[in-house]
């Protein structure tokens, strides 16, 4: 058996081009062009880039792109001014800070002050208890909503099936879990998770239907860990030295990719698999901020 490779980077221009049309709708009908404020604390260059690619994103897509960049000495009450200004502005819809940020500066207070309505990251609490709570009109953390976007969009929906989750982080593994237990589109699986300290970690993986993968190590899931004909979703990204490559590195996932391609039906590589969407769901979940905006707007005038 040979894999089916799943393409992150059709399916994420895919998705682009709906967000596209929905901002292009939610303007003409309402006048309500959605905004995104990236906040960038220092100048570290990994995070530099990636505040690059979302803010071209947004304008290619035709949202309202704000950049913020703040020296690296910047304070935390500073900071947090700033997530206030941003939460008062009716041009902004969706507020970023990336992450990690300096020392100095406590991130969880930050993402706390992120207004829950802006809040595009997912992160804050009022956000992750609601979507722990089965909630749909939640913002979720982007790459959890694009490992089910992928799922749907290439014929594999969870609904049903057993789903291993390898990872607890708060940014992936909790919300994957709760995104997939939810019930409606996307969800009503039956979800087991585990990490990097279950013991026999391959008894629990090979149980999977559909097995998602964030542990952050690299190769972690080998052959004999995956389920015959099982669907099996890379969310690690791991840099690895390379002398062979033009630049020193390459990227590999938290799976055995070439030996396990070869026994799952379906697998996402590292890169170009849950990675773009990740990326393309920002813009969704600025568009359904500025569409959440629109509707209550309506309700007020309607009820005035």
């Amino acid at each position: 058996m040979s894999a089916q490779i799943i393409d992150g980077n059709r399916i994420a221009r895919e998705l682009k081009d709906e967000v596209k049309d929905g901002v292009q709708r939610l303007r003409a009908e309402r006048g309500i062009v959605p905004g995104l404020a990236t906040v960038l604390v220092g100048e570290d260059p990994a995070s530099q880039v990636y505040v690059g690619m979302k803010n071209r994103d947004a304008r290619d897509l035709g949202l309202h792109s704000r950049q913020i960049t703040l020296a690296a000495d910047t304070t935390e009450a500073e900071l947090l001014v700033l997530v206030q200004q941003l939460n008062a502005d009716p041009a902004i819809h969706g507020i970023l800070v990336q992450l990690p940020l300096p020392p100095q500066i406590d991130e969880a207070s930050v993402l706390m002050a992120i207004d829950p309505a802006k809040d595009v990251d997912g992160f804050h609490p009022l956000n992750v208890g609601r979507l722990s709570t089965g909630a749909e009109d939640v913002l979720a953390p982007c790459t959890p909503r694009g490992v089910i976007e992928i799922l749907l969009r290439t014929g594999h929906d969870p609904a049903g099936r057993h789903c291993v989750v390898v990872g607890r982080s708060n940014l992936v593994g909790r919300p994957m879990a709760s995104l997939l237990l939810r019930k409606g589109r996307g969800g009503d699986a039956t979800v087991t998770v585990s990490h990097s300290r279950t013991p026999n970690l391959g008894t629990v993986t090979r149980l999977a239907e559909i097995l998602i993968v964030a542990v952050g190590r690299p190769r972690t899931i080998t052959r004999d860990m995956v389920r015959p004909g099982a669907v099996v979703i890379d969310v690690g990204v791991n840099r690895l030295e390379d002398p062979s490559s033009e630049k020193g590195f390459r990227l590999v996932g938290d799976v055995a990719f070439d030996e396990v391609s070869q026994i799952a039906a379906a697998i996402t590589p590292v890169p170009g698999g849950v990675g773009p969407m990740t990326r393309a769901l920002l813009m969704s979940n600025t568009l359904i901020a500025a569409t959440a905006l629109a509707a209550r707007v309506s309700h007020t005038e309607a009820s005035g």
